[in-house]
């Protein structure tokens, strides 16, 4: 399908899209565009590679039917330094109106250079969500005149602590519309949009490879936090009869350990592969873990070496690795012919999701979504407020305990008088006798 009227973009951006190779819309684009020029808000949710970029800088290059006036009409928000300068290189690229100025904004020695460039004029800002807050603050980021509020890679944003800028900034904007692009939706994204967003319509699309091999059955759990991911495993392995050989994988050695203590402590034989304390248990290898009586085997992603996962009954991650292959490689079912022999159990957050999402891509299957277990106690969100009443908590106690230097005195050490310089010299005399 060419790039047709329906879509309601310009000659000019159809022509600089043949000619760097978009020869056809996209099916993000071809499901948002057309909302996006009615004025509509929008949730764009697709996997990366997907088009979500292209999209939005489509839509904003399509806003400008005037000469530009150096006053910022869109701004749009990116997680980090890399997607901010990715992003104005694809705007040059499909840009043909040289008089369109476009800033960067993003955290860099020195703001001065920064401000300077939003006050020779900004047309398109596009600016990580702390930096364009802190020229927003020190008056150099005008919103008044802004006409759509893009938030890119918004499960980044969240990923990076960065909320409270975007809903400061958004809610500085009187009135515009607001797109909103992300590989995935989950509730704490939600929290963060909710807001400032207008009966907004969500768009997903999804991008699945072919199957090209068989893996194990999958199970995914959605925990809200570490804390509940904890009990969760607990409450697993208070089932002796049926877990009764486990491989748990980990990031770090830090949950490993908390892991182990807490696995330990509760009564079950845990072992770690290659422990590096002489007090953990441990093995060299799987296949020694295999032959013994231990039920649980913690494995730390950053001691990476090939692994003989066969006819292990449950695997779980309790984090998913950083690259997508390490879990696929994993959980390759190698004896396809054997039904029921093992099962891959996924433990993830809101956060984690997007990394559920890539691995579902890469392997072509969706991950089955369980139901958690109705006497799994979840563990509460510590929120900032939380934090800082521990705080004050804390400073409460320390102003209220005596300092090392003022405790109490024993009452045979009391100076309740002075002594005359002659008595003092015969007492201490006494003492020494």
């Amino acid at each position: 399908m060419a790039w047709s009227d329906k879509l309601k973009l310009k000659k000019g951006l159809v022509q600089s899209l043949n000619e760097v190779g978009f020869v056809s819309p996209k099916e993000i684009q071809q499901k948002t565009l057309t909302r996006i020029s009615g004025g509509q808000d929008v949730i764009a949710v697709g996997p990366e590679g997907c088009g979500k970029t292209t999209t939005y800088i489509l839509a904003t290059l399509n806003k400008f039917n005037y000469t530009p006036d150096g006053i910022p009409r869109v701004l749009i928000l990116a997680p980090d330094k890399d997607m901010v300068e990715e992003i104005v290189f694809k705007i040059s690229q499909l840009n043909k109106n040289k008089a369109l100025s476009v800033v960067a904004l993003f955290a860099a020695p020195g703001i001065e250079a920064q401000m300077d460039a939003m006050a020779d004029g900004a047309d398109i800002v596009v600016a990580t969500p702390d930096r364009a807050r802190a020229i927003y603050l020190k008056l150099g980021l005008d919103v008044n005149k802004i006409e759509l509020l893009i938030i890119d890679d918004a499960e980044l944003i969240v990923k990076q602590g960065l909320q409270l800028p975007v809903t400061e900034l958004a809610s500085s904007i009187s009135k515009c519309q607001h797109l909103v692009f992300t590989e995935v939706l989950h509730e704490r994204l939600n929290r963060m949009i909710a807001p400032f967003m207008k009966q907004p319509a969500t768009i997903e699309v999804e991008e699945m490879a072919e199957m090209q091999f068989d893996l194990h059955q999958q199970m995914l759990y959605l925990l809200p936090n570490f804390g509940t991911k904890v009990n969760l495993l607990n409450f697993f392995m208070q089932d002796e009869d049926l877990f009764t050989k486990v491989v748990l994988f980990v990031n770090t050695r830090l949950t490993a350990e908390k892991l182990y203590k807490s696995l330990h402590d509760r009564k079950n034989s845990v072992a770690l592969l290659n422990p590096w304390f002489f007090e953990m248990d441990g093995f060299t290898s799987v296949d020694e873990f295999k032959n013994s009586a231990t039920r649980v085997l913690i494995v730390v992603n950053e001691a990476e070496q090939q692994l003989d996962l066969d006819h292990i009954p449950f695997l779980i991650h309790f984090e998913l690795p950083i690259e997508k292959e390490t879990y696929i490689n994993r959980i390759i079912n190698h004896w396809p012919d054997i039904e029921g022999e093992t099962i891959a159990l996924t433990f993830a957050t809101d956060l984690e999701l997007s990394a559920v999402k890539k691995i579902e891509q890469a392997t072509g299957q969706k991950i089955p979504m369980s139901e958690l277990p109705e006497d799994l106690i979840i563990e509460r969100e510590r929120t900032s407020a939380d934090i800082a009443e521990k705080k004050a908590a804390k400073a409460k106690a320390d102003d209220n305990a005596p300092g090392p230097a003022f405790h109490e005195k024993k009452a045979s050490n009391a100076k309740t008088y002075n002594y005359r310089a002659g008595l003092k010299a015969k007492m201490n005399n006494k003492k020494k006798h």
